[in-house]
């Protein structure tokens, strides 16, 4: 009896941990007129990622078309708000091609800046080392 009360306890907490987990979508468009200083640009680009908040992992794929020459770098960049420049926050692998994908297990300072939508993409060239197109990640409809 109190083996079998065990077992339905362990069971319970593990359900509760399994239902608390969540996978949250992120969503960002890319051009010229999001960078700061703005660029006239052709090049536009898409990011979708996926969040498991459980195990900490983002999981994304960036796709771009039409940039003025090869891309030489990817990032996220971090805490920034539309219309603002901020640091590095996770480099994407290089070379950097189109589509270009990854995974990385964020900290939880990290995930309070994504999920508050303070983190933006950003596809650099050599016409644009300082960014040829970016955008702002946010949240997207689950």
């Amino acid at each position: 009896m109190l083996r079998a009360m065990l077992l339905t306890a362990v069971l319970a907490v593990g359900l509760t941990q399994a239902a608390s987990a969540a996978t949250l979508h992120f969503h960002a468009t890319l051009n010229g007129a999001t960078e700061v200083p703005p660029h006239n640009v052709p090049g536009t680009g898409e990011l979708l990622a996926t969040l498991d908040t459980k195990t900490k992992a983002l999981t994304y794929t960036l796709t771009f078309v039409g940039l003025t020459g090869p891309a030489t770098m990817a990032h996220f960049h971090g805490p920034a708000k539309p219309g603002a420049n901020a640091g590095v926050v996770v480099p994407f692998p290089n070379p950097v091609t189109s589509p270009a994908s990854g995974t990385v297990t964020l900290t939880d300072a990290q995930i309070k800046q994504l999920t508050s939508g303070l983190w933006y993409a950003n596809v650099h060239t050599a016409a644009n080392p300082g960014g040829e197109i970016r955008g702002q990640v946010l949240r997207a409809s689950d």
